[in-house]
This record gives C-alpha cells, structure tokens and sequence, in this order.
C-alpha cells in the first residue's frame, strides 16, 4: 500500500527553526514566500475539496421559495432565486466545488427581464405548468421534470404565462458562476430592448433536433453547445425505460443517460453535463467515486445515497451535492417501482482538461459501511 504520509522523501518535510521563521519574515515583507511551507497543501496526494456532503429537503425550502413571491418583486430581485450554499463556499456563492444551484420561482403572468452572461445556465423544472424561457430569440415551454440549457452569452429571459388557479413554477437552476469567476472571466450584460422578440414557432430546437438519431439536412449549426435548447421529460423517461429492457446497465449508476448534442454526442454545454438515471424497484448501487462536482435533484420517488459513509435519505424535489472525488451509491426505497435521480456536473471540464478520473469501492462487496 502506498505510504500517503507526508514524512517521506518526496513531499515536504522541512522542520521549522528559529532562523527559518525569521527567513519567513523577511520574505512576507516582499511579498514572497518559501515554497516547501504550503506544498503539500497545495499537492495533497489525492482530491480534498472544500464542499461538504449535503442535502437539501424540498419540503423545507418550498414554502420559503414562494414566500418571496410577496417579499421582492421579479423586476427588482432581477430574479426571484433562494440559492443554495455549501457552508464552507458561501463567499463564492458555490453549492459544490465551482457549481451553484437555486430555486427559482415566478408567479402566474409574470415575465423576467433579458439579460446575458459568460456563465452558462441549466434548468430542471419542479412544479407549475406555465414555465417559459426565450433564450436568443427562441421560446421554449417547458413543465414539470423537463430540462432546458441557457448556454453562456445567450440572450435569455423567463415567465410564468399559467393561470392563477394554476399556481406558481419553481424551477432548478444550475451555473458554473463560480468557475467563471475563479477564471476572473465574468461579463453582463442587459438587453437593449429590456425584453426579447420571439424567433419562429415555440419550441422550435425541439422540432427541429428533438429526432434523437435523425438530424436536419443541411444544418450549419457551428456553436459549442447544444442545438437543442430543451429536453422533455416523457421521451427522456421513456429512453430510460427502453434502454432498461436491453441493458443492465452501469453497477454504479442504474440506468444512467447523458442529456446530450444530437450533432456531436457530446455534452450539452462546454463546462456542464446533465444526466438522468433510473433506479429500478428495490435496486442498490455499487460505491464509486469520480474527480468533479456533482449536484442531484430527485426527479421521481424515493430512496437513499451514501455518500462517504453517510446515509442521506431523499424524496422527490430533494436536493443533494456529491464532492470531488467522494465515495458514492444509491437506493431505491421502493421494491415496486422505479426512482430517477437528474443531476448535473463539471466533467466535461475534467475531461477537456485531462483531470477525470473514476474508482471503484473495491470492499464489503462495493458497497460502503454507513
């Protein structure tokens, strides 16, 4: 077994005198410092990220959410957001690792105002029926479980056009703000004509690339994200359910599909992934463990993940974030039905940068004590 001490040739070992935390001194005044006093800080042997494990329950956020319809008006909050912090990550407004995570909630008839940004944007809907966006001229009507992109530098504006009776939307969103902001990278910008005209029909990239295998002749689409700018939740359970029938699928994962660029193959966005896993009636997981972020939301049913030994049950609207490089694996609670878990990440980072790496749990069978 490999020695992860640090008191071995090769890492930092230097004991400190008098006369090197003099030597310190003098360097601090310049501004400067001694290398070999943060180095095994700054190279652990292995990923050790400030997020913690964490889980956040929809029933207790919920009715806070739509306590703010009557607290701030849409127009002033720019958007109406209760964001979720990883303790030790609020000063960078991250929910885990460089990835944050909200709530979003618009009343009946109400319409946000346009705006753009370098950070890219995701959304998972919760509930409410009248959710729309229009992101560079296209609109999209979007309603519950179904997942939509705002890729960074498109113009992008949101609404609520249900009844009253209907009620409010709550949706997820999901940003890489604070990589761009790691990156010293952010830009904003408000639209000109403060809302956007519709471009052609609703729902367009839906009907024109929404084929799955089947493509438009002659396209030209040359950006780096998806073409298809929204995923409905019914052909993505039914892919699950097909897909179930001819597979086993992952041992880590369940049945585990990529939302996915239907030119490429590829992620739907440069910086962020989006996934949808099914978990059949009374399936358990083996443990693995990946380098990136990881933010779950419970799509459907209910279960439990074990996340570095610890035992977080979840339900539907649930919310819960897997660090770098932490032990994972998941439980259906239900041995008649099945339980789909949606979640986003940072691999396509990792994986461009050359940083991905996964393991398994090879103990107790893959799976972990709790």
């Amino acid at each position: 077994m490999t020695d992860l001490s640090d008191d071995v040739l090769g890492r930092a070992r230097v004991r400190d005198t008098a006369e090197l935390e003099a030597y310190y001194r003098r360097l601090e005044d310049l501004e400067a410092g001694a290398l070999w006093t943060i180095a095994n800080k700054i190279e652990p042997w292995y990923p050790r990220p400030r997020s913690r494990p964490m889980l956040w329950r929809y029933a207790d956020l919920r009715p806070l959410v739509l306590e703010a319809l009557g607290l701030v008006s849409g127009d002033d909050a720019g958007r109406r957001v209760v964001a979720l912090y990883n303790p030790d990550l609020r000063d960078i407004a991250a929910t885990c690792g460089l990835l944050y995570t909200g709530l979003q909630v618009m009343a009946p008839g109400e319409s946000m105002t346009a705006h753009r940004h370098q950070a890219s944007a995701l959304r998972f809907v919760l509930e409410g029926e009248g959710a729309w966006t229009i992101v560079d001229g296209q609109k999209l009507k979007v309603g519950p479980r179904d997942f939509a992109i705002t890729p960074n530098w498109t113009w992008h504006e949101h609404g609520n056009e249900g009844l009253e009776a209907e009620g409010a939307v709550i949706w997820q969103d999901g940003l890489d703000i604070p990589l761009v902001n790691a990156l010293d990278a952010p830009f904003y910008e408000v639209h000109p004509d403060v809302y956007q005209k519709q471009d052609g029909v609703t729902n367009s990239s839906v009907l024109t690339y929404g084929a799955g295998q089947l493509r438009p002749v002659g396209d030209t689409w040359d950006k780096p994200y998806s073409p298809l700018t929204a995923y409905p939740w019914e052909p993505t359970y039914e892919a699950l359910q097909n897909a179930a029938k001819a597979s086993d699928g992952s041992p880590y994962d369940g049945i585990i599909m990529e939302y996915s660029n239907p030119l490429t193959g590829g992620s739907v966005m440069p910086t962020m992934s989006a996934h949808m896993q099914m978990l059949r009636p009374g399936e358990r997981t083996m443990a693995h463990r990946q380098v990136g972020s990881q933010i779950y939301t419970a799509a459907k049913g209910s279960g439990h993940t074990v996340i570095d030994g610890v035992r977080y049950d979840w339900t539907e609207g649930d919310i819960f974030a897997i660090p770098s490089w932490s032990w994972h694996e998941h439980a259906n609670a239900s041995t008649s039905d099945d339980a789909c878990l949606f979640s986003f990440t940072d691999f396509p980072v990792m994986r461009s940068l050359g940083f991905y790496r996964e393991e398994a749990y090879a103990d107790n069978d893959g799976h972990q004590a709790v």
